[in-house]
């Protein structure tokens, strides 16, 4: 149960093609937006669809398999834990982010032809 504290799981589809990054320290860093879409029937009956945005960050051998396998529109199952960070802008505003850095993916969508 050690590993259930931190889990987030999630399945959706890539709001763009990762960004890779090769750092000075030798680690690779790929970033990347999931956007999960969920439906529901409203009062009237009708149909409505939300989408909630979740960012990415998957270090080392992960982000290599990411830049390699996924890109934008790629439907993906990902395991992984949260994480808050907080900075500084350049007006002096303290700002606070949450990202999920990537333990596990799979791929869930067929390939899909390009036009």
């Amino acid at each position: 149960m050690n590993n259930l504290k931190n889990s987030v799981r999630l399945i959706g589809h890539l709001g763009q093609t990762p960004e890779v990054k090769d750092l000075s320290n030798g680690k690779k860093l790929a970033k990347f937006s999931m956007a999960i879409n969920e439906s529901y029937k409203n009062e009237a009956g009708e149909r409505v669809t939300d989408t909630q945005w979740h960012n990415i960050t998957a270090w080392g051998k992960q982000a290599d398999l990411v830049s390699k396998l996924l890109k934008k529109g790629s439907e993906v199952a990902i395991e992984g834990k949260l994480t808050n960070n907080t900075y500084t802008d350049k007006d002096g505003v303290k700002r606070y982010s949450t990202e999920i850095v990537l333990n596990e993916f799979t791929m869930v969508g067929g390939k899909k032809e390009q036009a």
